[in-house]
């Protein structure tokens, strides 16, 4: 059955699509935080974990990919400081467990984050208003790892019924979703681990997927 994708630019017509428009981690839309982006703001502590050996570095959220992330960066980094807008995090058990435990960890409760503050080439600090004084404050960092979420870029999908609650894409470990000839990879399917490296290695099995499909040979 012809599938029509319709975007900015025309009209498409094909039997097999695979979908692979990732997902966006949120921003939490402070000043500095676009103007230090790589400069010592970032989303993904495997990623740029290196460049914060022996630094003081703060993680902003209090999900399990912030803590997880978090004891990542206590391996290299001098010392992590959460900073929460809570009282309390929102982590998995074991993970808080973890994190309470690690002697580099520092927490900051009721923290509303204002601006991601540098020196003109590279994060220094961070602002935050505490929520129950209302005081003005500062720590000093030199990385900004922000994890308050992330959002799949799937609302062109909605309609399909591919999705879960959350807008993640469901498939199986072909890369197939409940669609017949539709499918999925990388960022934006559902699932544990949002890496390049798993995101190529799904293309290569979806790339074999769709020649099966072409030709007949998928299995059911």
């Amino acid at each position: 059955k012809k599938k029509i994708v319709k975007t900015d630019s025309g009209e498409y017509e094909a039997n097999a699509v695979v979908i692979a428009t990732g997902a966006v981690h949120k921003h939490l839309g402070v000043p500095g935080e676009e103007e230090y982006a790589g400069k010592g703001v970032s989303y993904c502590a495997v990623c740029d974990a290196a460049f914060f050996r022996d630094e003081d570095v703060a993680v902003i959220g209090g999900g399990d990919s912030a803590i997880q992330e978090g004891l990542y960066l206590a391996q290299s980094a001098k010392s992590v400081t959460v900073i929460h807008r809570r009282d309390q995090l929102r982590a998995k058990a074991e993970l808080q467990k973890k994190a309470f435990e690690n002697d580099k960890m520092k927490f900051i409760w009721n923290a509303q984050t204002e601006e991601i503050v540098g020196d003109g080439n590279k994060v220094v600090g961070v602002k935050y208003k505490d929520k129950e004084t209302g005081e003005e404050k500062e720590v000093q960092v030199a990385g900004v790892f922000i994890y308050v979420g992330i959002q799949p870029q799937t609302a062109a999908f909605k309609d399909l019924g591919i999705t879960d609650e959350q807008g993640w894409i469901l498939t199986d470990d072909h890369m197939r979703t409940r669609l017949d000839g539709v499918f999925a990879l990388g960022d934006v399917r559902s699932k544990e681990l949002r890496q390049i490296t798993t995101a190529v290695g799904e293309g290569s099995i979806a790339g074999q997927e769709v020649y099966n499909y072409y030709q007949g040979l998928s299995e059911k």
